[in-house]
């Protein structure tokens, strides 16, 4: 990139989300905000800049935008697609329009549907120089946007302008254009995933499905490939075509131990945000696990009930600010409660426990007796490989679900440990006996544990003699 343009890249890891703030020393213009814009408006502050526009790649599923908010604090012109269907006033934006911020920067308009179908994507020169393409949920590193967010009855048509979309921007961009997506760090909204953390033109011709693939082929495998996403999506775009304000990131009231008791015991949701272990050693019973160091909005808001009171409960005041901000970004806006300290603070009797434990001690364990094996992780990653005999009850369905665990002592497990902690917090409130594997599902074959495709379950014991079957 021959500029000196500065592109500044906000993260939001816990939702596989990123928004661009690019300015040129005075003035600036911001892609696809998250909800909390202070982050925004510090960047802008820290570099003495001036913003004047915003722009929306489309009307988000994953996240509430604060793009809106932003505009209004700021003064800023607030572009969306004149062809989205939304309820306030912005800058009506089109296919080929070009917007001029300040002497040198040029933003232009590409249709680039397949996301949604008013999908735009905007490319940067500086001048008359190609500098950057961001392609919000269009050409994503290694990847597109899946297809499939507006329904059953779209998701053809979509995949088709997806592919046909990539092929758009290899075709109009030069190969040095460097490529910002909105998705692709972890976000549902990625079709697939990919380690990338930068790319170009170039390097997506010769690496991405879209343009590598003819379009059967891409077709095909793309939508063979979609896995579930959070349910909270169905929420998102509604709440951004209507035009969403700043968020309300105040501390909310403090909630003692016989407050807790009663909003559990009325059916809220009252959120333990410690590790797994953590909650595994000592919690107040009831109470659920979904801890900061995972994804915690994101889980949170596919299994909860929508409308469903949340309080929090963290070890700092900070902890609680935290997990208040992810919340905001999903549009879970003001928690019902918080309390901090420690589950002895937050319990009226005696503390709720449960051990934990690695592939190798199901391995063992088999040996001697019968234990359910619970398997929470999504169905697409249980088609691939599941430990012989074990039941998949997703993560996302299990609260309406709990019923159906089979009696006995549960072992429970999903790919990496976190999913697990949340289902086991489930189970605990369930009283349910229950074991949590906080293991990475890869050393399930280390221990020769019996693993199978599912049309090769069966229900037997293990044996350390059992050899490892199925996809890797």
């Amino acid at each position: 990139m021959s500029t000196d343009l500065t592109i500044a890249t906000i993260e939001t890891a816990s939702l596989g989300d990123r928004s661009y703030v690019v300015h040129d020393g005075e003035v600036a213009f911001v892609v696809d905000p998250q909800r909390d814009i202070d982050r925004v408006l510090d960047l802008l502050a820290e570099h003495d800049v001036r913003l004047t526009d915003v722009f929306e790649t489309h009307i988000h599923n994953d996240y509430v935008t604060g793009g809106l908010a932003l505009a209004e604090r700021t003064g800023a012109a607030y572009h969306v697609n004149g062809e989205d269907e939304v309820s306030f006033a912005r800058t009506p934006i089109a296919d080929g329009d070009v917007v001029a911020i300040g002497d040198r920067i040029r933003v232009r308009a590409i249709a680039t549907p397949g996301h949604t179908y008013t999908h735009l994507s905007y490319a940067l020169t500086d001048g008359d120089e190609p500098v950057a393409v961001f392609t919000g949920g269009s050409l994503l590193y290694g990847a597109t946007g899946r297809p499939d967010l507006l329904g059953s009855d779209h998701t053809d048509a979509l995949v088709r302008h997806q592919h046909a979309s990539a092929h758009k921007l290899a075709e109009q961009l030069p190969d040095a254009t460097e490529v910002f997506p909105t998705h692709g760090f972890g976000s549902f909204c990625s079709a697939t995933q990919s380690d990338a953390t930068e790319s170009t033109i170039g390097e997506e011709k010769q690496e991405n499905p879209a343009l590598t693939q003819d379009e059967e082929t891409y077709v095909r495998e793309l939508l063979d490939g979609l896995g579930a996403y959070p349910a909270y999506y169905a929420h998102m775009g509604p709440a951004n075509a209507a035009g969403p304000d700043a968020p309300d990131l105040s501390p909310v009231q403090e909630a003692d131990a016989t407050e807790l008791r009663r909003r559990i015991e009325a059916g809220e949701w009252v959120v333990d945000l410690r590790t797994r272990t953590a909650f595994a050693a000592g919690h107040a019973p009831g109470t659920v696990n979904f801890g900061l160091d995972g994804a915690f909005a994101t889980y949170l808001g596919w299994l909860i009930e929508w409308g469903t009171p949340v309080t929090l409960l963290g070890e700092t005041a900070d902890d609680v600010a935290t997990a208040q901000r992810e919340l905001v970004r999903i549009g879970i806006d003001r928690p019902a409660a918080q309390a901090t300290g420690g589950p002895e603070d937050w319990a009226t009797g005696e503390l709720g426990s449960f051990p934990t434990a690695t592939f190798a001690d199901l391995a063992d364990v088999r040996h001697h007796r019968e234990v359910v094996v619970l398997d929470v992780r999504r169905a697409d990653e249980y088609d691939k490989q599941a430990i012989s005999g074990a039941v998949n009850i997703p993560i996302h369905d299990l609260p309406k679900r709990v019923a159906e665990v089979p009696e006995g002592e549960v072992w429970v497990h999903c790919a990496g440990g976190y999913r697990a902690s949340i289902a086991a917090s489930f189970l605990a409130a369930a009283g349910r006996k229950l074991v949590a594997i906080d293991d990475t599902f890869d050393n399930a074959e280390k221990v020769n544990l019996h693993l199978v495709t599912p049309g090769e379950q069966d229900s037997g014991q293990d044996s350390e003699q059992d050899s490892t079957e199925g996809t890797a």
